[in-house]
């Protein structure tokens, strides 16, 4: 592109030929200052921590001690059964969701209520583990006179009162929170598969129908190896990720006497070092790393293109497609159902008093709304949440403004670069946090002070930076060439381009932002790890309460319900962005 005069007058001449992404390309001081505070975030409190984890687990005191730590960690009392329970969160878990999340996709695709059976799957999608933990644990209390699914197997099963079912016992309780984490995921598999569906060309369908195809050559000659077998991978990686937040749901949802047997390297690394650095739990920590970031890497290189392929401008009319057939849209119906009654059982549960929901179940007694004149009236859970949402408001505005910046010149990279890239990008958004606690905490010592408000709040948004820039990256390079040459024509300045692109790209900035800020105030262990007695977040206000579950059950489920309003208003609101800007953010 150059610059000339026409006719006196100052003419900008675009190049021949194809657009070219490097037209948009900032200089490379510009570049550099873009980068730079990006780079410091996460080489200070992620790369720099993962090299300290790695080094304390081979190492005391500085001394090499090789495999020792590995060997100790390994061979402790539960080590063996608390690593296989970790497995099976991250190969189970994900298969369930998936499966259930595509078949109600389909069964609620194209129908009247299709439409209120995915908004009824989506709320728990926004609802912090810690409420959902709560909420379970309303529903599994042990006193059938308290638990509904309690009440229900021992009816079914025609044991008596006190040979109730013990749902959170020894023997259940690892059922009982994988039902919990599946009820609160599946909406997110549900809405990424609708989206595929929507996807894919009637014309397929027909074309495979035309030689003589069935159902089973439709499904998958014409959905499944197109693209919903890429897009299967996507929602197993993410929830499989997500399962190392098991955390949340193990620390509130089991009782202190089975913790043991529901816990999972999440836990036990926590119970280990907690916000220290120690050599059996770094060891820990590496063995944990090593799975999580080897895991996503090879769903990365899976799903690796661009999903869903670029839509044709002048693409015909899509051919009607039937509803699906009555026995899937009963299925959807009942799952709906069924996803409504945690939810009416934590709503019924916050309407009555201390006494009342201590002493017998919701439906034994008429709701007086105790619980809630007590909270409203009273200060502390006011503080906390405006603590929260300062906190959530202020690590969302900035993780956007560092993410935008450098996403910009990532953007424009291309071959082995970009997809390096975009992988260090993927590995550094999911290291979980308990693995990297002490080095973190030994960082915030030196720059500002530890368990201090300014800290927690840097823990956040060193914590997503990484997704926020691959999200955005990926928006941007996803641009069509028009759109970026109008871009940099329309722009004196590079800051100029990438507000006119970030105005091009609202689906994923939207996204962005509502991810980040539902995280930071869902969030239970930066809290619970990072932050002060004077500044606790939502997150460990809640957890705290459960300390004496049965006695605290109504003020607690009122709790929850005003800790819920805000994330799932925010999800409902901007689900078709979240959609639209997560497919954009796919690992190419």
């Amino acid at each position: 592109m150059s610059e000339v005069r026409v006719l006196g007058e100052l003419a900008v001449l675009d190049d021949v030929g194809p657009a070219r992404r490097g037209r948009a390309y900032p200089a490379a001081g510009a570049t550099s200052a873009l980068l730079l505070p990006a780079a410091v975030l996460l080489g200070g409190l992620v790369l720099w921590p993962v090299l300290r984890t790695m080094h304390a687990s081979v190492t005391t005191d500085g001394r090499w001690v090789g495999a020792a730590h590995f060997r100790t960690a390994l061979a402790a009392p539960g080590t063996g059964a608390v690593v296989g329970r970790t497995v099976l969160w991250a190969l189970l878990v994900p298969a369930v969701v998936t499966a259930l999340g595509y078949l109600l996709a389909a069964a609620s695709r194209r129908s009247q209520e299709g439409g209120l059976v995915r908004l009824i799957l989506l709320v728990p999608v926004a609802l912090p583990l810690v409420v959902t933990g709560v909420t379970f644990r309303l529903m599994y209390d042990p006193d059938p006179s308290r638990g509904l699914a309690t009440l229900v197997a021992t009816r079914l099963t025609g044991r008596s009162v006190e040979d109730a079912p013990q749902l959170l016992g020894p023997g259940m309780v690892t059922v009982a929170l994988m039902s919990a984490f599946v009820w609160a995921w599946v909406g997110l598999a549900v809405l990424v598969f609708r989206s595929a569906l929507d996807a894919v060309p009637p014309s397929l369908a027909d074309a495979v129908r035309a030689y003589g195809g069935g159902r089973r050559h439709v499904l998958w000659d014409a959905q499944w190896r197109p693209l919903l077998l890429r897009t299967t991978a996507v929602v197993f990686a993410l929830v499989a990720v997500g399962t190392s937040r098991t955390f949340d749901l193990i620390l509130v949802m089991t009782p202190g006497s089975v913790r043991d047997e529901a816990s999972v390297l999440a836990l036990r690394i926590w119970q280990t070092s907690g916000g220290t650095t120690t050599g059996d739990g770094a060891a820990l920590g590496v063995v944990w790393l090593v799975a999580v970031i080897g895991g996503i890497m090879v769903a990365a290189l899976f799903v690796r293109q661009a999903w869903p392929p670029p839509r044709v401008e002048a693409a015909p009319e899509p051919a009607p497609v039937a509803p699906p057939r009555r026995v899937f849209r009963l299925l959807a119906a009942g799952a709906a159902v069924a996803w409504l009654v945690p939810l009416a059982v934590l709503v019924a549960t916050s309407a009555h008093g201390r006494v009342d929901a201590a002493a017998r179940g919701w439906w034994s007694a008429p709701p007086n709304g105790e619980s809630y004149r007590d909270l409203l009236t009273g200060t502390q859970l006011w503080r906390t949440l405006g603590f929260t949402l300062v906190l959530a408001t202020a690590v969302t505005a900035t993780v956007l403004v560092v993410a935008l910046l450098a996403a910009y010149p990532l953007a424009w990279l291309t071959g082995p670069a970009a997809q390096a890239t975009g992988l260090l990008l993927l590995a550094a958004s999911v290291v979980p946090i308990q693995v990297i606690a002490g080095p973190v905490n030994e960082v915030l010592g030196l720059v500002l002070s530890s368990g201090t408000a300014q800290g927690l709040a840097l823990v956040h948004i060193a914590l997503g930076v990484p997704f926020a820039v691959l999200v955005l990256r990926n928006a941007f390079a996803d641009l069509p060439v028009e759109q970026v040459r109008d871009a940099r024509l329309g722009g004196r300045r590079w800051w100029h381009t990438l507000r006119r692109l970030a105005r091009h790209n609202l689906s994923a900035v939207v996204a962005v932002s509502v991810l980040e800020f539902v995280q930071v105030w869902n969030d239970l262990v930066v809290g619970r790890l990072f932050s002060a007695s004077g500044a606790s977040p939502l997150g460990p206000f809640l957890a705290e309460q459960t300390r004496s579950f049965v006695s605290n059950s109504g003020a607690l489920a009122a709790s929850s319900v005003l800790a819920s309003v805000l994330p799932v208003v925010l999800v409902v609101l901007s689900r078709r962005h979240l959609v639209a800007g997560l497919v954009s953010g796919g690992v190419r």
